[in-house]
Formats: C-alpha cells, sequence, structure tokens
C-alpha cells in the first residue's frame, strides 16, 4: 500500500513544464480548493464544501503545503472551519491574508462582520472586503456592497458594487458572471443585456456553471443576441453537468414543455418529448 501511495503521489507531482506543484499542494487542491478562489490555477475544479471525510486529509496535506503556498494555507482555514476549529481557521486566514490571499481577507471579514471566532468589528470587516476588492475579489465587492460600501452609514451601494466589479471582470469568471446579473437586471445602472451576454459568454467559456445556465437562458429566449434552442440546451446540459439545479430544472422544461393544470390551477402532469 505504501509504494502504491507514494506511486500516486509522485505521479500528481511530476512537473508540467515549470509549473510543477507539490504532491502536497496538489493533494490539497484537489480535496480542499475553494472554486472561488482568484489564486486557484484553471484547471484545479475546487470543492464548495469540503467533504468530512475529506477534512483530516485536508488538514494534513494543506498543512504541510502551507509554508510555500498562500493558497494552502487559505485551504488548511477552510480544513479547521469544516472541522469546527474556529480558531485555527482564523489563524491560517490570517497568515494567508498577510501573504496577499485575496480569499482569506473575504473570510477574515466574513468573521468579523459576524462575529464568529472573533470580536464582532464591521469596520474591520469592511477594510478587509475593500482590500479584497481592490484585488479583484468578487465576494469582496459583493460583501462591501452589502455593508454600505466605504463610507459606513451609507445603504449598500450597487452602483459601487457595479463599478468595481467591473475591474475584477476583466480577468475573474465569477466577477463577470456577478457583473452580468447586474447588467441583466439594471442593477446598479442601466440595464443591458447585449453587454450581460457577452460577459456571461466569457464566465461559460470558464466552465462558471451559473453562466453556463444564464447563457441558456439568453440563447432560448433571445437576449442580447440570437435566438437558438439547440445551443440553449447544449449549455443547460453542460451546467446541469456541473451541478447547476437551474439548468436541470431548465432542461426538463425543454424535454416537458406542456403543463395540464386543474380547475384550481395545480400541476396535474406534464406531455414530454
Amino acid at each position: 500500500m505504501r509504494i502504491c501511495l507514494l506511486t500516486i503521489l509522485l505521479a500528481l507531482a511530476a512537473p508540467s513544464g515549470a509549473l510543477a506543484q507539490s504532491a502536497d499542494l496538489v493533494l490539497c487542491d484537489r480535496v480542499a480548493a475553494d472554486p472561488s478562489d482568484p489564486d486557484k490555477p484553471a484547471d484545479v475544479r475546487g470543492v464548495s464544501e469540503i467533504a468530512s471525510s475529506d477534512v483530516a486529509t485536508a488538514i494534513k496535506f494543506c498543512r504541510q503545503a502551507a509554508p510555500s503556498s498562500r493558497r494552502a494555507m487559505f485551504a488548511l482555514g477552510r480544513a479547521f472551519a469544516a472541522n469546527r476549529q474556529t480558531s485555527e481557521a482564523i489563524a491560517a486566514w490570517r497568515k494567508a491574508a498577510d501573504k496577499g490571499s485575496s480569499a482569506a481577507m473575504v473570510e477574515l471579514g466574513v468573521a468579523y462582520g459576524t462575529g464568529s471566532g472573533v470580536t464582532k468589528d464591521e469596520a474591520q470587516a469592511r477594510k478587509l472586503f475593500e482590500k479584497a476588492a481592490q484585488a479583484g475579489n468578487p465576494r469582496g465587492v459583493s460583501n462591501l456592497a452589502a455593508l454600505g460600501g466605504a463610507g459606513g452609514a451609507a445603504p449598500a451601494d450597487p452602483a459601487q458594487a457595479r463599478a468595481l466589479l467591473g475591474k475584477a471582470a476583466e480577468t475573474n469568471p465569477e466577477a463577470q458572471y456577478q457583473l452580468g446579473l447586474m447588467l441583466s437586471e439594471g442593477t446598479g445602472g442601466a440595464k443591458d443585456d447585449v453587454a450581460a451576454r457577452a460577459l456571461f459568454e466569457k464566465a461559460a467559456a470558464q466552465n462558471h456553471p451559473g453562466a453556463l445556465e444564464r447563457m441558456g437562458a439568453f440563447a432560448q429566449e433571445g437576449r442580447g443576441g440570437p435566438k437558438d434552442k439547440d445551443a440553449a440546451k447544449a449549455y443547460y446540459e453542460r451546467a446541469a453537468a456541473l451541478g447547476d439545479e437551474d439548468a436541470k430544472k431548465a432542461l426538463e422544461r425543454l424535454r416537458c414543455p406542456y403543463a395540464i393544470k386543474d380547475k384550481q390551477g395545480k400541476l396535474v402532469t406534464t406531455l414530454c418529448f
């Protein structure tokens, strides 16, 4: 068994050009990387929640990779949080944030904003969200807007969030998706389906599940561009394969487009093809 595991580790850590990574970091990424972490390489899928069966593995390998990787240090904080080790999670996120991890800044900001593991301090939360937003982190942008922007006393400012997302959207798929939603709904400024569709398309090209679902809807409805039912179905299928529930429902509606209801308007059955 040891030989087999060593073989796997060596294979995982095998160099790929000049971008070789340690086996510890590879395994840390596999079980604990955050899909929304801007530091995450494009070829690392990440997990929205660390599985309970993977927590011990995540702590072990992320801890070993953390000294030389802020991404691993941030992931170590996630693993500690999943294991209900709040103080250890906060400590790991502080170290990652000090090294420039915007994802860790966001998590620390959430901790200060909610008083989870630290004394509640909205001013400190705002400071961390501002720093993360300036680094282009979409969650930093949205959380900053929710706190009321940099002024502190004003209500949440969608226009400010839109402006900050515009900077992050140059490279970040989550920011592209979030800004696309704001443009499609007219939040924080004028409604612009064409620009929203363009942003969704950029994020969809990077396999963002929500953007794929939105591209399906826009293609199905002809919003912001040509109407194309075949393309809509393809986008929905890609989003559904990545776990998007709205896309799964949209595919079911495409398959069963006709609903039969009783006199009270309750669904009796659907006609499927």
